[in-house]
């Protein structure tokens, strides 16, 4: 019976020097280079990154998830959710080991769909960690919902034209390309009438209006862009996949995305449990430490309860996900993933800060970032409410109506098919007496 809750002795002996070395050598650059892990490196930062990035690689821990001919390990998403529930801890970690967001779906897709020259262009730099891309979907009045978008691309000989407004292209500031999802045929379904186009930032037309930034951040300094595609030319070769394809390409990045987002949330609530615990241990108040305390050994015992039922499923599904190789096939439990995530973020760090006082509530501790962030992760790859309906419409496929008036559990049917299905035991039992 192949039932295991344990990881490969050689494999967790890798995961012992990460988890060492992302706390000693990589957490303290989320303090020295705050919020600038998507930046080019100028030569001050590249004389600390570089150094760390060759460790990873010595240990063989650079981008994992990729196949061997990709430079990567082909681990697979079940040992990729194991690492990364410990690169979540911090927001360079990731950069450092190869598999940063949104890079790491976008290598997949041009792995994926990409021609030779295009893998040349633009796959290799990724794989390096020399250069940074963004995925730029959304539009500002269409939200979630990209049947409603209306940015364009026309074909005007070897070459096609864009025209359109995108918003929240996530990095778009420091991307030396751009992944642009158009419509290019208004005539048949937005499924089969859209697709996909590698842009670099540099081409002509091409427009950042604004860096929207997150709540705190100084405005137009942030890393979500808007951007206005004005009469932007890019040649026939250009295009990803190949036309009408850009649903199918979605999927395959999309669906990647949320599951490693939830990895990473586990290490990021998990950091916030470790500080409330020993917050708990080392605060006194009226008389007694705040791990004395009930309404706090509540806190601890709630969030705990929620990271591990959390951390359990997100591995199930990765291991699914290895199991089938198909994400369609695993939408469902990468809905519910999706769904969790936000709310098992938001309440361990909310905990967290309600233990630290006033203190948790500045500047100067992170669970405010925090909390912010598990409402972006509510939005981000589409609203928790639009996967609820996914989750849902999914379990009842599972079902079918009643043939009759009552439910099919009715206790007084229940009783008369339990008579009729031992009538003549139940006879024969009778006789004997």
């Amino acid at each position: 019976m192949a039932w295991d809750f344990e990881t490969d002795p050689d494999y967790q002996a890798k995961l012992d020097w990460v988890s060492d070395f992302v706390r000693e050598k990589v957490e303290p650059l989320d303090y020295l280079f705050p919020h600038e892990q998507f930046v080019p490196l100028d030569d001050a930062k590249r004389k600390i990154i570089d150094p760390l990035k060759a460790e990873v690689r010595a240990q063989g821990m650079w981008a994992t998830h990729l196949s061997p001919e990709l430079s990567g390990q082909g681990h697979g998403q079940l040992k990729l959710g194991l690492l990364n529930e410990i690169l979540g801890r911090s927001l360079w970690a990731s950069v450092v080991f190869g598999c940063q967001a949104p890079d790491t779906g976008n290598a997949e897709i041009i792995a994926h769909y990409g021609t030779d020259e295009q893998k040349t262009t633009y796959l290799q730099p990724l794989l390096d960690g020399e250069m940074f891309s963004s995925y730029s979907m959304t539009e500002p009045h269409a939200g979630a919902d990209p049947t409603m978008f209306t940015t364009k691309a026309v074909r005007d000989g070897d070459e096609w034209v864009i025209n359109g407004w995108k918003y929240f292209s996530s990095n778009a500031k420091t991307a030396s390309f751009l992944i642009v999802m158009v419509v290019t045929n208004s005539d048949v379904s937005a499924y089969a009438g859209m697709s996909m186009f590698l842009v670099p930032t540099d081409t002509p037309g091409v427009k950042l209006v604004r860096n929207v930034g997150l709540w705190g951040e100084a405005m137009n300094e942030g890393f979500h862009s808007l951007i206005h595609y004005e009469d932007v030319r890019v040649p026939a070769s250009a295009l990803l996949g190949g036309e009408g394809q850009a649903f199918a390409i979605a999927q395959t990045r999309l669906g990647g995305g949320r599951i490693h987002h939830a990895m990473r949330t586990i290490g990021m609530a998990q950091k916030a449990l470790d500080m409330m615990c020993e917050r708990a241990l080392s605060r006194e108040t009226q008389g007694s430490l705040l791990a004395d305390k009930q309404f706090v050994q509540g806190y601890i015992a709630d969030s705990y309860a929620q990271l591990v039922q959390f951390r359990l499923f997100v591995l199930y599904t990765a291991w699914e996900i290895d199991k089938y190789n198909d994400y369609k096939r695993v939408r469902k439990d990468i809905a519910v993933a999706k769904v969790v995530m936000p709310t098992v973020l938001h309440d361990i760090a909310w905990r967290a800060m309600q233990v630290h006082g006033a203190l948790g509530t500045t500047n100067e501790m992170p669970f405010f970032g925090m909390i912010h962030g598990a409402g972006v992760m509510g939005l981000a790859d589409g609203p928790t409410e639009v996967h609820k309906i996914t989750v849902a419409r999914q379990v009842l496929r599972d079902y079918k109506p009643t043939d009759g008036m009552w439910p099919s559990e009715w206790i007084p049917g229940k009783i008369d098919a339990a008579k009729a299905k031992y009538a003549d035991l139940l006879e024969l039992e009778v006789g004997n007496l």
